[in-house]
């Protein structure tokens, strides 16, 4: 017996097949409704495209009026009338229609957003000014370090001068040796 179990299907069930005849009917019930199918959609398309034409010999001017109530709707939503009040259709707006010179109402949040930002512009400002805390303790701490680096200086060349003296004097010390060896 091979790995998988009984070789033939689920509880004993035997299988069925499909006629050739069976097959042929289905195939041409298929090429059938296709065809109506696209005679459906050539003879819409030639209303529309007559539609279209009419309006535009016609020049009436009116560019508002579009398909919204014979779209195509997906799935069951061509069967069940809907009239939900809070469901908009989305018109799309042309190029002409957006008004771009009247006043643009932000949301909260980009209006947080861009309040955040001057906030911060202020703030640099007073900051590189000097007249934060932050910026006046920065400052001090500068001033602190200042003094230590001009001390240490001061203490290096110092010692760099008493380094130079004291090979001076030794040298001097040395050239005496050389002589008085002479």
């Amino acid at each position: 017996m091979p790995k998988g179990g009984k070789k033939g299907g689920h509880k004993g069930r035997m299988r069925t097949y499909t006629s050739p005849e069976e097959i042929d009917a289905q195939m041409k019930a298929e090429k059938e409704r296709k065809k109506n199918e696209e005679a459906a959609a050539e003879e819409g398309a030639a209303v529309n495209d007559d539609d279209q034409t009419e309006d535009k010999l016609a020049g009436s001017g009116s560019e508002d009026s579009d398909d919204g109530g014979s779209q195509k709707r997906k799935g069951v939503e061509g069967l069940i009338e809907i009239e939900n009040p809070n469901r908009a259709a989305q018109k799309s707006k042309k190029v002409t229609e957006i008004e771009l010179e009247g006043p643009k109402q932000l949301s909260r949040r980009e209006r947080e957003e861009i309040e955040k930002q001057k906030a911060k512009e202020r703030y640099m400002k007073m900051h590189l000014a000097g007249k934060t805390d932050q910026a006046k303790a920065d400052l001090a701490r500068l001033a602190i370090i200042r003094k230590q680096r001009e001390e240490a200086a001061k203490k290096k060349d110092e010692e760099r001068k008493a380094k130079e003296a004291a090979q001076a004097a030794a040298a001097a010390a040395k050239g005496l040796h050389t002589l008085s060896l002479k």
